[in-house]
């Protein structure tokens, strides 16, 4: 905990790799200090024969595992001797226009119809979201500041002429102090599962059941919707906070309205006709 401390990382990974931590030392009963890569081994198959775990959560644990065996204590052998799990790879969900717009047209509770909005107009991550304070909305800059970001990096989001309307109903009605979302006491924001939980009942209620539907899914949704409007990479990147360009490129992926613009090389293919004698059966 002091080495997480110390390299400032932020507490939700703080809190994944000492919960994976723990669960490793408590799945052999003995102190991590005493364990080697041959029960990394074992525990990773545990999680992926007997926990049916995805190969995700398992690179997960890895992470946390690397964490504290190479920066801890300080043992050299984790890259060489513990394989990194493949990851096969999985497009973002995304709902379309006219989907967000089915979910909200049905949400009753005003707070959750903002929140939902507020997370779709800004690709906010869900810890972000429950950390805005009031303060953070700036109407007469048009800026949203998001203080906590992930690895504690800030930056500053535009803030849509639309939402900030139904933002000032909200707050009108609600009247929040200091956190935008408080939960049931006011000095506390709201939390993640709650919000989740919005998510899924929202969507259900929208009659949308095909899709898994998360905070992040209004990101992702944000985020295509975006590049589909002519937004570029760099500057989806800079608004979600992505670190590597390469995480906002998967939305190349699923970008219906980018894909449609590709043209296939058979187009430009010089051919002749097709003879409509091919149709005909043979007598």
């Amino acid at each position: 905990m002091e080495e997480l401390r110390l390299r400032n990382l932020s507490e939700i990974t703080s809190r994944l790799y000492i919960g994976a931590t723990e669960r490793f030392a408590g799945y052999f009963g003995r102190s991590p200090d005493q364990l080697g890569p041959g029960q990394i081994r074992e525990f990773f198959l545990h999680l992926l024969d007997d926990k049916r775990v995805t190969a995700r959560t398992v690179q997960l644990y890895r992470s946390a595992l690397k964490f504290l065996y190479v920066k801890t204590l300080r043992r050299p052998w984790f890259d060489e001797e513990v394989a990194r799990i493949k990851q096969r790879l999985q497009l973002p969900t995304v709902l379309s226009a006219e989907e967000i717009v089915r979910i909200l047209d049905r949400i009753a509770n005003l707070k959750h119809w903002i929140i939902i909005a507020t997370l779709y107009a800004t690709g906010l991550r869900v810890s972000e979201l429950r950390r805005l304070k009031v303060s953070d909305i700036d109407s007469p800059r048009m800026l949203i500041h998001v203080r906590q970001g992930k690895g504690k990096i800030p930056r500053d989001i535009g803030l849509s002429p639309a939402l900030l309307e139904r933002l000032r109903i909200y707050w009108r009605r609600d009247k929040p102090k200091d956190w935008l979302f408080p939960g049931q006491h006011p000095d506390v924001p709201l939390d993640d599962r709650t919000i989740r939980l919005i998510c899924r009942k929202a969507a259900r209620s929208a009659g949308i059941t095909t899709k898994r539907v998360s905070p992040h899914v209004f990101r992702h949704s944000c985020a295509t919707h975006m590049l589909e409007a002519g937004a570029d990479l760099r500057t989806i990147q800079v608004l979600l906070g992505h670190a590597n360009i390469q995480t906002t490129a998967r939305y190349l992926r699923v970008s219906t309205a980018h894909l449609q613009t590709i043209p296939s090389p058979f187009d430009a293919l010089n051919l002749k006709p097709i003879d409509r004698s091919y149709n005909r059966r043979p007598e």
